[in-house]
């Protein structure tokens, strides 16, 4: 029989991290995470998945299946869609005004990156 000494995995607290140096690893290790998750879910759904992350310097990090501008654009068609049938639904009306102003954001985002010629990884903001 084989005992361990350990606890098994433990629980952490959900609280802001205080070290700058270990809250970057825990973003990057949690959004490494939450896009496996994202691309699992895809491939057993075929669902198309996307999400848009900011460090805390601002920089955007994206995932996205088919692609984040496939993502995006299939949300922005839905509003447009959702617009002309006149719904009364307030609280969708702004969900896609608040979806569609991200999406400047991250198109602004992506123009800035271009013209400053960052280094970006495969997880940052794919090009047009």
């Amino acid at each position: 029989m084989d005992k361990r000494g350990g606890k098994g995995r433990q629980k952490i607290e959900m609280n802001l991290i205080e070290s700058k140096e270990a809250r970057t690893v825990a973003f990057s290790k949690r959004k490494n995470g939450l896009g496996k998750k994202a691309k699992e879910y895809s491939n057993l759904t075929g669902e198309d998945v996307g999400f848009i992350l900011f460090t805390q310097d601002g920089k955007p990090h994206s995932y996205g299946s088919p692609s984040i501008e496939k993502v995006i654009d299939k949300f922005h068609e839905l509003k447009q869609n959702d617009s002309l049938q006149n719904h009364t639904d307030m609280r969708k009306t702004n969900v896609f005004e608040a979806f569609e102003d991200l999406r400047k954001e991250v198109q602004a985002f992506k123009e800035k990156a271009l013209d400053s010629e960052m280094p970006t990884d495969k997880h940052m903001l794919e090009n047009r």
